[in-house]
């Protein structure tokens, strides 16, 4: 599989998709064409969502087309040179891919070896559930059920902070409440700035910040970029 996960998609103070790009670039290196889901968009439109990505990937002389515009979305990922599934609200992209039956069909396309781009919602349906997404459930799928290309979840925009007033659990309260209810399942805690790779059966953390790492049983510990992930693969 070939899969590049991205915390989010855009650093504080920087244009949209800025700081992730060189590492797309890198990734998607030789495509010419991707096939974007844009269901996480709630407050715009799909093809404002298209738009915006397509000005960014224009940069790489990459094509843009969004599976909203197809009347079967399904045969659009079966014959995708690359995909990509963008940031926005969880539940509604999973409420959309369950109605539209895209789950299998998005498995089977990265089984096969299909580069995958994902940023923010995009990289937590890369996991078994959505469970460590940090949204709000704004609409009810069918189940928390995502694809499943990796076996540990992930939650993106991890922050260690406590802002100052508020009485309400950490991030890390609630990914602890998280493994406790699912003790077999890893989960990273992936902080903003940064992606993990998944090429050749290797994971890589790529940023310039450690990860986060939570399993039950397991006393919760920092990862650096350049150290062995293997163990979140198994």
């Amino acid at each position: 599989m070939k899969l590049l996960m991205i915390s989010n998609s855009t650093n504080a103070g920087e244009e949209y998709l800025r700081y992730p790009m060189p590492e797309i670039g890198r990734f998607l290196e030789g495509v010419r064409e991707i096939v974007f889901v844009p269901y996480a968009a709630v407050t715009y439109s799909y093809a404002e969502y298209e738009r915006r990505v397509q000005e960014r990937f224009s940069e790489l002389g990459i094509k843009v087309r969004s599976i909203h515009r197809s009347p079967n979305p399904a045969k659009m990922i079966r014959q995708a040179e690359a995909l990509c599934i963008g940031g926005g609200n969880t539940f509604a992209l999973s409420k959309k891919m369950q109605e539209q039956g895209l789950l299998p069909v998005l498995l089977r396309k990265i089984k096969e070896n299909t580069p995958y781009v994902g940023w923010s919602a995009g990289s937590n349906v890369c996991c078994p559930t959505i469970c460590t997404t940090n949204d709000m459930p704004i609409v009810q799928p069918e189940s928390f059920k995502a694809i499943g290309a990796v076996k540990f979840q992930i939650n993106p925009h991890y922050m260690d902070a406590n802002p100052s007033g508020h009485a309400g659990e950490t991030r890390e309260q609630r990914i602890l409440e998280y493994i406790q209810a699912n003790p077999r399942r890893w989960v990273a805690g992936l902080r903003e700035g940064c992606m993990l790779r998944y090429v050749d059966d290797k994971l890589e953390l790529i940023g310039k910040k450690p990860m986060r790492i939570f399993k039950k049983g397991v006393e919760t510990f920092e990862v650096q970029p350049g150290d062995d992930l293997s163990f979140l693969l198994k």
